[in-house]
């Protein structure tokens, strides 16, 4: 006999693509008025399940459940009529209508064959205010920041008096303060009987906002847990294994300086910025949202503009403005899309590490397509890249072998300088080791690396020096043994002047 509070279940789901199976047997359940957290490790196979329950993919074997009935789901259309809402971390939003149009995008209330924007928006307007947050409903969404554009979907989700709502990296991209109000949102809609599915890899939200646990990994679900269970047991589930050190920094011998910036300024974004990187050393920055971090390094790269000031690497002058003077100097950027701006998602695997290199391997105006080859397959097998082959398209990767990708291409130009930009963003913990790993060989080769994170315990793990930005400037520099969350904080709230507070450069 069915439980009647069980809106969803699914059992023995199977998918496979071609050369890969990405689901095989996953068991999960759903029950009204619940947090259930799906957590695996990227590639695991929980963007594909979750696709499936959205209409995007149709299972290969086994079966969906709603409300006790077994359903099939062959479209959007299908997942909406059974109350099944998605939000993804790349948002489905038009930039250009407004906040009210997009919540209704093709449902939109009609009077005498014509749109009823009046009631539209005022139907709007009652669900944001029940996400709890300040927008017009006539404000158009390319003006919106990320945590008032996840406000939105969950207000579109809601439009369709949704019953399950997905939810896929909600977190990913929010301040501590934008979370805690994505949490008091879920915990209200949990306690209106919505039943909420929530991926994360930060282990911590599981606890303060989870009820139950399930972990997928290579495809099964190999556990279900309370949501109180301890990380470190969540972590051995993931992967399989147990992972003694969360942040395995191996410091190395510094060298001299590689990089160094000397009064980076933009008029109204970032002022007098100065700092060095040396070889072997990996400088993080810190800050909250809106400090400045991203537009400075964009700027060190050559990507963005600047109005005063230098760029220097091994001492001699970057010119400004000029990618191609920047990579040929040594300087490689993985930026903090990666989607957008550090892949060509409809290329293959091999295509996309060779994008840096391709320039050197040419000659006469031939690529050397062999050895492009052979080198991208190596970075690949270093890199543990899971993928069907070399000629497998990016975007079917998951975010973690993404991730990967766009430090492996840097690591076939032999990048002297690595800017990392959220380096970790949407990645699971065991791939995070992996990428530290990969900073801790850069360094003992000999590179300088430049980490920007929003992930407090992340700089502090894994930098020998901390910088902390606030409102365009740097406010402060800590040493490994200064650098606390709260010698941070202080730092990141702080109003700077036009000197830090600490030393500059090293």
């Amino acid at each position: 006999m069915s439980n009647p509070d069980e809106l969803l279940r699914i059992e023995g789901i199977r998918k496979t693509f071609p050369g890969v199976v990405a689901l095989d047997g996953v068991d999960f359940d759903l029950r009204r008025g619940e947090v259930h957290v799906l957590l695996g490790e990227n590639g695991a196979g929980k963007s594909t399940l979750i696709k499936m329950l959205s209409g995007a993919y149709t299972p290969d074997g086994g079966r969906i459940l709603a409300g006790g009935e077994e359903v099939r789901i062959h479209g959007a259309q299908d997942s909406e009529r059974l109350g099944i809402a998605t939000i993804y971390q790349e948002f489905n939003l038009v930039p250009d209508l407004t906040v009210a149009e997009n919540i209704f995008l093709g449902r939109q209330p009609r009077r005498l064959g014509m749109i009823d924007r009046k009631r539209m928006e005022a139907d709007a307007a009652v669900l944001l205010e029940r996400v709890g947050v300040n927008v017009s409903p006539r404000a158009r969404v390319r003006e919106l920041g990320i945590a008032r554009l996840q406000m939105v979907e969950i207000a579109k989700a809601l439009s369709l008096n949704a019953r399950v709502l997905i939810m896929d990296e909600p977190t990913a991209v929010l301040t501590s303060e934008e979370v805690e109000k994505l949490f008091s949102i879920v915990r209200k809609l949990r306690e209106d009987g919505v039943g909420i599915v929530f991926i994360t890899h930060h282990l911590e939200e599981i606890a303060a906002l989870g009820d139950r646990v399930t972990v997928i990994r290579d495809g099964r679900s190999v556990g279900q847990v309370p949501a109180d269970t301890p990380e470190d047991e969540l972590v051995r589930l993931m992967v399989g294994r147990s992972i003694e050190q969360q942040y395995p920094r191996e410091r190395a011998d510094t060298g001299s300086a590689l990089l160094t910036v000397e009064g980076l300024t933009r008029d109204g974004v970032f002022h007098d910025v100065t700092f060095e990187v040396h070889a072997g050393e990996v400088v993080g920055v810190a800050g909250l949202v809106g400090a400045g971090r991203t537009e400075v390094v964009r700027a060190v790269f050559g990507a963005d503009p600047y109005d005063k000031g230098a760029v220097k690497v091994s001492g001699a002058p970057v010119p400004k403005d000029d990618v191609n003077a920047a990579m040929t100097a040594g300087i490689g950027l993985i930026p903090e899309d990666r989607k957008g701006q550090g892949l060509v998602l409809d290329a293959s695997v091999e295509e996309n590490l060779g994008l840096v290199t391709m320039r050197s391997a040419t000659r006469a105006g031939l690529v050397d397509l062999k050895g492009q080859r052979e080198s991208a397959a190596r970075i690949a097998e270093q890199l543990g890249v899971r993928m069907a082959g070399l000629g497998q398209h990016v975007r079917t990767l998951s975010g973690g072998n993404q991730q990967k990708v766009v430090i492996g291409k840097w690591l076939l130009a032999d990048t002297k300088v690595l800017i990392l930009d959220e380096p970790t963003r949407g990645i699971d913990v065991g791939a995070k080791v992996e990428i530290y790993q990969l900073i801790n060989e850069l360094t003992a080769a000999g590179a300088a690396v430049l980490m920007i994170s929003s992930d407090l315990p992340e700089v502090l793990g894994m930098s020998d020096r901390v910088l902390v930005m606030a409102q365009g400037r740097i406010a402060g520099e800590l040493s490994a043994d200064e650098a606390t969350q709260d010698a941070v904080m202080a730092l990141a709230v702080s109003t700077p002047t036009n000197e830090p507070e600490a030393g500059r450069g090293r």
